[in-house]
């Protein structure tokens, strides 16, 4: 039995873009009762790769059955499971289609036992707080590192990575497949908090503020001051601006979401 109760919701402002290509959302197992998913994709160029990260993933969460108590190993290869289908989907559709449709991918699984388990492809963030500070953080260090010990590249090349299509780190990629890297967490309690967000939001704040605007507020409070800010630092130059924000918090009261909000 946990020792908390869960708060969560999403929010999204278009920020200074024609069309909002990002996607967000949480959901709970279909089949897995006590289990929750928060998924976070941006769409490159257009909302379709995204729209399908979260079709894809809710029909892999939904099919999803833990039995008695899957493991850690279990909770991540379930993500890469919504990973592999998702990227294998986008791809077929840009032969359908003949437009290539990418997405980044950030996806965060919280058992009834006290675990957490993410994982992370592209330029979108996972972020995890411990009671206002920030204790991991998402990023391409990873992928760097892989470009330059697997494909050899020089380091300077790898750091590129974002201009050149050919080592994009993204679902849909038909030149590479994705990267995955995943991170896990047991022992969850009241005080820890996710936040999983696309760069609109990431790019104009330290971790220090994510923790303290993510451990004072509610998710909705948060939502806006955090949209409000960007807003604010961007100067009339920002992007899409998406986050899902998980927080565990004392029980004060039955249920398990609260508060969700989209602008």
């Amino acid at each position: 039995m946990t020792s908390y109760k869960i708060e969560a919701g999403t929010a999204q402002h278009i920020g200074n873009r024609p069309q909002q290509n990002d996607r967000a959302a949480l959901f709970t197992g279909a089949r897995a009762p006590g289990y929750v998913l928060a998924v976070l994709s941006d769409g490159v160029a257009s909302p379709a790769g995204a729209d399908q990260v979260l079709h894809t993933a809710r029909q892999v969460f939904d099919a999803f059955k833990p039995g008695d108590h899957p493991g850690i190993e279990r909770l991540a290869q379930l993500l890469h499971e919504m990973i592999s289908e998702t990227h294998t989907v986008i791809k077929m559709n840009a032969v359908a289609t003949q437009a290539e449709g990418h997405a980044s991918f950030v996806g965060l699984v919280i058992s009834p036992h006290g675990e957490a388990v993410w994982a992370h492809v592209g330029d979108s963030r996972l972020y995890r707080f411990e009671h206002g500070k920030c204790a991991v953080r998402t990023s391409d260090t990873a992928y760097v590192e892989h470009l330059v010990g697997s494909d050899r590249l020089p380091p300077d090349a790898a750091r590129n990575h974002r201009r050149s299509k050919l080592l994009l780190n993204v679902l849909g990629n038909s030149r590479k497949e994705p990267f995955v890297t995943t991170g896990s967490h047991t022992g969850l309690a009241a005080g820890d908090s996710f936040l999983l967000c696309s760069d609109g939001l990431w790019h104009f704040f330290t971790d220090a503020e994510l923790a303290a605007v993510t451990a004072k507020t509610t998710p909705r409070q948060a939502s806006e001051m955090l949209i409000n800010k960007a807003t604010e630092r961007s100067q009339g130059k920002g992007g899409n601006c998406t986050m899902a924000i998980v927080k565990l918090v004392k029980p004060a009261q039955d249920g398990l979401f609260a508060g969700s909000r989209t602008s």
